[in-house]
């Protein structure tokens, strides 16, 4: 047997049967595939669109989004500001654990300690709070540290796990993928959500089977579901045309005509609120893997904005991306809460331009770096890292570009952050300009959660204080004035190379009916098949 595959036991097995013993003549098994795979079924162990799309279908947050992104309810029915610092939550009753036992605000307080604590890369959902309070058994506190009007949008992505189930497991403690930890959160997963997780398999194949205790009414009408990660965009591809799926998350770029011309299958394309963008280290005294030592050519903002001029957006999305990119220049995108057309202008392109500053700042003969780049995470991300090599190539700095799988690129995302430049993409989980500007710009403090994505190590202390102002600020109209002026602070600064927002291509079966959003996220509870 698979050291990796645990079969059903007790009540989740009688749930499976139950399931297909309804269903009867009539079951309908969904099989999908994705260019990755989710990584952990631990809701805590990566904060990556990926893992929290597949396992939102097992878990559950206390609010949720619906067909149109609107915040809904979820475990929680209610919540509101009891005052300037203070979220009430009240929880959803009669809500069961897939193993029959009841939800209550233990799991709740219980799953805050485990996402605040070491090893899980999802603290920064609950930002701005500072504690917790069980007031019954179905209401909670938030206590926060200052007026926080997005923390409802946070909660979107915080995924409650049963504290008797974690406990009995050894699974209070977050798994930390970047030192390769292991648990039986690991390969296992109990929630309260609408699928139960049959099994997962050591090469990423994960079956599902509906939850027939679910607390909300159904609008699928699945018996099963069999995902697949499969990298290779060919092999994914030829199981859709193949009719071996019934649908592919992403597909490949050169493959849509095709796709498009056979009977029976369709493409679907939306623009994500994810910006794709680059790093650099702006942190370090010296670069790592450079020719130049004892000193860091990226610490000079001549050499980020000549970067930026040559890094040309509008190429990739043409010859890249082939139109399946909005080139982007701001630190988010159209959609995003704050986004700004004006402040939205793309760099110069005038090569002379950019060698000049690259000459002013000491480096007329350009200089080597290292770069790290996924293959599987991103639409087309080998290829625009290849790109970009050459383009940086035009202004005299040549970048040793190294390129592997997403699930290794992690180690670089995270402390203590050991790259020069890379390529990398954030969707604002709260769909507002301050995730963004909080996590991946704003100066990197530990007590206060912030910055923890800042891979740069970009540093303003003005530009901090403007971020923790909008992080408090209720005045919409001040805080969106305030939300520009720091988007325009990190596109001046060159604190990031932004270039655009991808759009997502999915494939299916005609006779598959589901829900494609901006999000990128794939709730299995709206896919039908016909």
């Amino acid at each position: 047997m698979n050291a990796s595959f645990r079969p059903m036991k007790g009540l989740a097995a009688l749930l499976f049967a139950a399931a297909l013993g309804a269903a009867g003549a009539e079951a309908k098994t969904f099989k999908w595939a994705a260019d990755s795979d989710p990584g952990s079924m631990d809701p805590h162990s990566r904060n990556v669109a990926s893992t929290l799309s597949m396992l939102s279908n097992v878990y559950e947050p206390l609010i949720r989004r619906d067909r149109e992104l609107k915040l809904e309810p979820a475990l929680a029915t209610e919540w509101k500001a009891t005052s300037p610092t203070t979220w009430r939550f009240t929880l959803r009753k009669g809500v069961k654990w897939q193993d029959g036992s009841p939800f209550t605000a233990d799991d709740v307080v219980f799953t805050y300690g485990r996402t605040k604590g070491p090893g899980s890369l999802l603290g920064t959902v609950l930002r701005g709070s500072k504690d917790i309070k069980k007031i019954d058994d179905f209401t909670v506190d938030f206590e926060m540290a200052g007026p926080n009007p997005t923390f409802p949008d946070q909660m979107t992505s915080w995924l409650i796990m049963s504290k008797a189930w974690s406990e009995k497991n050894n699974a209070t403690k977050a798994t930390d993928l970047t030192k390769n930890e292991t648990s039986y959160a690991t390969l296992h997963a109990m929630g309260t959500g609408p699928f139960i997780l049959k099994s997962r398999e050591a090469d990423g194949k994960i079956v599902m089977v509906p939850n027939p205790t679910w607390w909300d009414k159904a609008e699928h009408n699945l018996t099963e579901v069999i995902f697949t990660p499969i990298a290779n965009p060919a092999t994914r591809s030829a199981a859709l045309l193949s009719g071996e799926i019934d649908m592919v998350h992403t597909l490949p770029i050169n493959a849509i005509p095709r796709v498009k011309e056979q009977k029976g299958l369709r493409v679907l394309q939306k623009a994500e609120l994810r910006t794709m963008l680059f790093f650099l280290d702006q942190a370090r005294d010296e670069l790592i893997d450079s020719n130049i030592k004892g000193k860091n050519p990226l610490k000079d903002v001549r050499v980020r904005r000549a970067m930026a001029m040559a890094i040309d957006a509008e190429a990739l999305s043409r010859q890249v991306m082939r139109g399946v990119s909005v080139p982007n220049y701001l630190l988010v995108g159209p959609g995003v809460n704050g986004f700004d057309e004006a402040l939205n202008v793309a760099p110069s392109r005038d090569l002379a331009a950019a060698k000049k500053l690259m000459a002013d700042a000491g480096y007329p003969d350009g200089f080597e770096m290292g770069m790290q780049c996924s293959n599987d995470r991103y639409v087309n991300d080998e290829f625009i890292c290849t790109a970009t090599v050459a383009m940086l190539a035009r202004i005299g700095i040549k970048v040793n570009l190294k390129v592997m799988p997403f699930n290794q690129v992690i180690k670089y995302l995270s402390p203590p952050y050991e790259t020069s430049f890379i390529l990398a993409g954030w969707l604002p989980a709260t769909y507002d300009a301050h995730d963004a500007l909080f996590n991946l710009v704003a100066g990197r403090n530990k007590e206060l959660q912030r910055g923890v994505f800042n891979v740069g190590g970009y540093s303003n202390p003005k530009f901090d204080d403007l971020v923790m102002k909008i992080g408090v600020e209720l005045d919409p109209k001040q805080r969106g004035a305030m939300m520009q002026e720091a988007l325009k602070i990190v596109r001046d600064d060159v604190a990031v190379i932004p270039i655009h927002q991808q759009v997502v291509v999915w494939a299916a079966k005609d006779s598959v009916e589901l829900v494609q959003n901006a999000d990128n996220f794939f709730p299995l509870r709206f896919v039908k098949i016909k």
